[in-house]
């Protein structure tokens, strides 16, 4: 931990990263995690043994992110602009401090959160892009884009959503989120899910995405969403769509 000594500040940074080679955001014991390589490089800049850094959220293994949120206690020795540059250089290739400011001390990137939102990448061709594999999931079915816009709509609110949440593996306490959007997009030759809620449930953003691609392939009907997420009951649930499709755009505060 930082020297108690030293004046203290508190710092929120904004990173990006491809989530490929690692278990997630969080630290974890089966791998690295992005969380486990800032707080490592954090330590070398302070010559410290440790750096806490805080997460806005957790993000699966393989999931990618553009606005990921952490906050952290630092010497107030080195400013934002030397931390910056101190941390791109120390940090892999793909791990990416965006932006570093001085915050309040009542700011939290976890508890200060008050929205996060995801983006699914559906990439819809008869071929795969090689150059795309690790950034999208590739369908070559046909989708009915209407047909998966109508089934989105029945996902926002205020609800229990266990039908499209996987069991983390520890206790919930409750199962109830609220989402203010969620829409299919066609950017190009693309199709795009975005989501903003208050929360998530474990895996919620990418079982959407798959029962969305069900809709669309035909194997489900639109109306029959609502009827799914009132059943509460995840065998209810599309499948879960690939890890790599899915990235953290932004957190609001």
């Amino acid at each position: 931990m930082p020297d108690k000594s030293e004046p203290m500040t508190n710092f929120k940074a904004t990173i990006a990263y491809d989530g490929g080679a690692y278990v997630g955001w969080q630290r974890q014991a089966n791998g690295i995690s992005v969380q486990q390589r800032v707080e490592e490089v954090l330590a070398r800049i302070h010559k410290q043994q440790k750096m806490v850094v805080h997460g806005a959220g957790r993000t699966d293994a393989g999931v990618h992110a553009l606005g990921m949120v952490a906050s952290f206690h630092a010497s107030k020795r080195h400013g934002t602009a030397y931390l910056l540059r101190a941390l791109n250089a120390l940090l892999p290739e793909d791990i990416r401090v965006l932006r570093i400011q001085k915050v309040s001390e009542k700011f939290h990137a976890r508890f200060s959160a008050r929205r996060k939102l995801y983006r699914y990448r559906i990439y819809h061709a008869p071929v795969a892009d090689p150059l795309r594999r690790q950034q999208v999931w590739f369908v070559h079915k046909s989708l009915d884009i209407a047909a998966m816009r109508a089934a989105a709509r029945a996902f926002v609110g205020k609800q229990d959503f266990s039908s499209v949440a996987v069991n983390p593996g520890y206790e919930r306490t409750t199962m109830v989120r609220h989402v203010r959007r969620c829409v299919v997009l066609r950017r190009g030759d693309e199709i795009h899910i975005e989501m903003e809620a208050d929360g998530f449930l474990y895996k919620m953003v990418r079982s959407i995405a798959g029962t969305l691609v069900e809709v669309g392939t035909g194997k489900r009907t639109a109306e029959s969403v609502r009827g799914m997420l009132k059943a509460k009951q995840r065998q209810q649930g599309g499948v879960v769509a690939p890890a790599h499709g899915l990235c953290l755009v932004r957190v609001r505060y």
